[in-house]
């Protein structure tokens, strides 16, 4: 594993050096989106919605749409003039029971281990926590952001586990709630004997994903059955018409590139239209000849 943060967790005078790590991972089968016909990747590119033309990274800020209408940028001047934290500790605030946390506030989880000299006080923070059933409350700034996280144990280590603000937790706003609900003596005993029945202790090494275990059977038996094909290389090609992520954009060039390659070529004489050509010889035809003009004799 690697770090991915490293600071001091401090409470009163006694402050503990730590690293973070990432305390899970992600085991979904990822894929990629690519053309049935030839298995090429399909690709997305950042284009305006209203110019249709493609923006490069620097060329984008962030936006914000109030409920009139208004937009309002924000570039990274405006982001770095915000008074975010950068810190490196993790301060304990206080130490509540651990009934008293809802899960439902929990986040994302992070080991912390602490320095070779930090053993120690370490350890002295940890067995705390288990003697006394409690749980730190922290504040820590991960990624320029103060978060408001806990400290607790799993096994011998010693958990950051960051929360939702509780402004971020809904509230299940749902009527049927509200509503009077006859529960009789006997339905009560019937669903408490079925919840003994079913009671154990919980072992999460019994349950495993076996739609991944599908998946992953799947696409083995493809690659058995000789179901695959040779993964192509992308191509690098010239920007141009071809690049361009509209139809109207394309379109346009390909317009602008036949006029230009008409410029550059001698104009043919251009014919009058059949139908022009002949009214003009039939005004010829009716108008009356000239008269000649003869020379007397000196």
């Amino acid at each position: 594993m690697r770090a991915m943060w490293s600071g001091a967790v401090s409470f009163g005078l006694v402050s503990v050096p730590v690293k973070a790590y990432s305390a899970t991972t992600n085991h979904d089968i990822r894929f990629h989106q690519v053309h049935a016909a030839d298995g090429g990747r399909i690709k997305y590119k950042r284009t305006c919605s209203i110019d249709g033309e493609e923006v490069q990274y620097a060329d984008i800020v962030k936006g914000y749409e109030t409920e009139d209408g208004e937009l309002i940028t924000l570039d990274e001047d405006d982001l770095d003039s915000l008074p975010t934290k950068s810190g490196h500790e993790i301060d304990v605030v206080e130490f509540v029971p651990a009934d008293q946390i809802d899960p439902l506030l929990f986040d994302k989880s992070y080991y912390l281990e602490p320095d070779a000299k930090a053993a120690k006080p370490y350890a002295l923070l940890r067995e705390a926590l288990v003697q006394t059933d409690r749980m730190a409350v922290v504040k820590v700034a991960l990624r320029q952001r103060e978060s408001i996280a806990l400290l607790r144990v799993r096994d011998k280590a010693i958990v950051l586990q960051t929360m939702l603000w509780p402004d971020e937790v809904r509230e299940p706003e749902f009527d049927v709630l509200d509503a009077e609900v006859e529960l009789r003596p006997q339905e009560l005993t019937m669903a408490a004997s079925l919840v003994e029945s079913l009671g154990a202790e919980f072992d999460p090494s019994q349950f495993h994903d076996e739609y991944r275990d599908a998946v992953v059977d799947l696409i083995e038996r493809k690659r058995t059955t000789g179901d695959t094909r040779p993964a192509p290389a992308a191509e690098k090609r010239d920007e141009g018409p071809d690049s361009m992520t509209d139809l109207l954009s394309a379109l346009q060039a390909s317009v602008e590139a036949a006029r230009a390659g008409a410029k550059q070529e001698e104009p043919a004489p251009k014919k009058a239209p059949a139908r022009k050509q002949a009214t003009k010889k039939k005004d010829e035809a009716e108008e009356p000849a000239p008269r000649k003009r003869t020379r007397k004799p000196a």
